[in-house]
């Protein structure tokens, strides 16, 4: 074996494995572990004098300390830490109980039963797949597989929540769809349409049947994705490249807090947000110390709607972290493929159904990222004699997790840059959902089809993604402002000048919640959170900028019943006074919710927000039209949004930045 392939053996060995979290003592914000997932278990069984098939756990996670205790701590660390408590979520007798688990002490701090019939909680995946798994004991839908001549050993059926359209409900139930596999591993590809089963979740049994049309199935051909089964022509073979870092990684991970360049934060997890972004603070140079920029920043919500109103599509409005969870759909991160050959892993756990811990294995990485960007440069000729070139090159640090939520794959990466910027991106790829239809070309289409002609019998129904960011943002501390500073054009009419205009800032200060609400685009402003008690040398409001990527509102009508319960997309941005139980903006119990429990009814309260402790709410959005070049697998689709700093500092925060030692600097006469 060569010098230079052992060299790179050694490094990725070095990469994948070295860096496993380890730690003394838990942090007040480290997800909850394998042995507190059982101690949960155990406390909570204990108190349920009932069968214990009866008993389900639908969620399960750290209950965070209070701000104030937290901070408390963060001030003496020594000091004895608050409390270790999980907020949980049983299934009882078709009642959903709210649980407090003093994890330190051994006990049910509060026991709550949630009455409403307006919403349930996260479904598990247990369940789901118990549920899948009936209709093949369930001779009516057997009966329909015959009749389409199709092999009953090659279909496979998944889940599907229902929704709410403005009717009574008192039961939990979730919808079930088939597909079909042979020759193909693309079922999503190939539905048997108008086939459709509903499941009451709490008996587990079917409790509808609908065969309501024969529809062909889609062919396999040119649906598969595996590389394995691609046949020739292929296109070019991409060039293998190295990650060097003969310097060793610039990150330490102790625990789940992470250090970085002038960086430190800590990352969680929670099985319905997934990754969680805690505490990060960015060091100062001037000042000699680390400052406050984000206290706590997830994904709060992803609602998806589909936007054809048929009977066998109509209810496709989907709420993926509120009813599949975004942390329980992670998968483990591939090395070399999902992330790079200098990335390092973290595990992550959740409960299953009944209390015990599941692990995913790599289910985050974080890595280095050499991306051949420039962090920032200038060339001056206008020197007589000389010509100076400075130029640093853009290193960053991510924070990657991927979640499948049935037919999609999200890429969520929080992004670090030493010049204090925090850039949120999401990858949207895996496969569309499609229907299937009698359409073979589109000349054939003479009414509405709701999508795409993708290939022969498929169409690729239009849809949206709309993801909620929850962002409390601490600059500099808690005390914060909202600012728009807008962008306004002025005349110039008193001859003062050949200039007939200009635009200049005009700075408004949101005071309420209803200040605060925007849609982006239809004026020019740029939005800043300040901290109106801490001023720069030369005056200005210390603050961090949010810069929103491209700009996608909701269509549907505003008294249509998924956007009465995604409400909470009517405004891009939003801003509240931090309130610990204000996590999640569709709503605690969002599958089957009626939308009176959202972001949009919090903010009816229109408390003031200025100069408090406030959150940002931030949404992005992808209006979603299939194309050809999505099948029969999609390629990534890119977006997101960056904080970053405005008077933060006082200066450029990377100018006595040190590039890698083979970057130089030249001056040449």
């Amino acid at each position: 074996m060569a010098a230079s392939t052992l060299k790179l053996v050694f490094f990725l060995l070095f990469s994948f494995f070295t860096f496993s979290p380890t730690t003394s003592s838990h942090h007040p914000l480290d997800p909850l572990t394998p042995s507190e997932f059982k101690l949960v278990r155990t406390l909570v069984k204990k108190s349920y004098p009932s069968p214990k098939h009866n008993l389900t756990f639908q969620y399960i996670s750290l209950d965070e300390p209070d701000k104030p205790a937290l901070h408390s701590w963060l001030s003496k660390p020594k000091s004895k830490p608050p409390p270790r408590r999980a907020f949980v979520i049983t299934r009882l007798n078709r009642q959903s109980h709210e649980l407090v688990v003093d994890l330190s002490n051994r006990y049910i701090v509060s026991d709550k039963v949630y009455n409403g019939n307006d919403g349930y909680p996260l479904l598990t995946l247990d369940e789901q797949t118990v549920a899948s798994e009936l209709p093949f004991s369930y001779k009516p839908f057997i009966d329909s597989v015959k009749k389409r001549r199709l092999n009953l050993s090659e279909v496979v059926c998944t889940t599907f929540s229902v929704g709410w359209f403005g009717e009574e409900h008192s039961e939990r139930v979730i919808k079930i769809l088939c597909f079909y596999i042979e020759g193909s591993a693309n079922l999503y590809m190939r539905p048997l349409e108008g086939v459709s089963l509903l499941v009451d979740l709490d008996e587990l049994k079917i409790v509808e049947y609908y065969d309501r049309a024969r529809v062909p199935v889609p062919k396999a051909e040119g649906t598969e994705y595996r590389l394995s089964k691609q046949k020739p022509p292929f296109g070019p073979r991409l060039n293998r490249f190295a990650i060097d870092q003969p310097d060793g990684p610039g990150f330490k991970i102790n625990g789940y807090k992470i250090s970085w360049a002038n960086w430190e934060f800590h990352v969680g997890f929670d099985v319905r947000a997934g990754p969680i972004i805690s505490l990060a603070s960015i060091y100062d140079l001037e000042k000699g110390t680390y400052r406050q920029v984000l206290y706590r920043g997830f994904v709060s919500e992803l609602f998806v709607p589909y936007m054809d109103p048929t009977e066998e599509w109509y209810y496709k409005t989907f709420f993926d972290a509120g009813e599949f969870g975004f942390g329980q759909s992670a998968l483990p991160l591939e090395p070399l493929a999902d992330c790079p050959a200098n990335a390092a892993f973290i595990d992550a756990y959740f409960a299953g159904e009944d209390g015990t811990p599941v692990k995913i294995s790599n289910a985050i990485c974080i890595f280095e990222q050499h991306s051949g960007s420039v962090l920032w440069r200038h060339t001056e000729i206008a020197i007589p004699g000389e010509v100076i070139t400075e130029v640093r090159p853009e290193v960053s640090l991510i924070v990657r997790m991927v979640t499948t939520i049935g037919n999609y794959d999200y890429i969520l990466d929080w992004e670090f840059k030493p010049s204090g910027s925090i850039k949120i991106g999401v990858g949207l790829t895996g496969i569309l959902e499609v229907k299937a239809t009698d359409y073979t070309h589109t000349s054939q289409i003479k009414e509405e089809a709701y999508g795409t002609l993708l290939a022969e019998n498929t169409i690729g129904v239009y849809h949206d993604h709309f993801l909620t960011y929850y962002l409390d943002l601490d600059v500099d501390g808690e005390a914060n402002s909202f600012v728009k500073n807008n962008l306004v054009t002025k005349r110039v009419t008193d001859k003062s000048s050949l200039r007939k205009s200009y635009w200049t800032v005009e700075s408004e200060t949101a005071k309420t919640e209803s200040d605060a609400k925007i849609q982006l685009g239809l004026k020019p402003s740029e939005l800043v959170v300040v901290n109106p008690n801490k001023k720069t040398k030369p005056g200005n409001n210390i603050g961090y900028r949010l810069i929103p990527g491209s700009i996608s509102n909701p269509l549907l009508s505003s008294d249509d019943f998924p956007q009465i319960r995604g409400a909470f997309t009517n405004y891009n941005v939003w801003v509240t006074p931090y309130n610990k139980s204000e996590k999640w903006a569709g709503g605690q119990y969002i599958d089957r919710s009626h939308g009176d429990d959202t972001l949009a009814t919090w903010t009816l309260r229109n408390r003031g927000i200025e100069n408090k402790d406030i959150v940002v709410w931030y949404t992005m959005g992808f209006h979603h039209v299939p194309c050809q070049e999505d099948f029969p697998i999609m390629p990534t689709l890119s977006g997101g949004f960056e904080l970053r700093p405005t008077n933060f500092f006082e200066s450029n925060p990377v100018l006595k930045t040190k590039p890698p030692n083979h970057v130089n600097s030249t001056s040449k006469p």
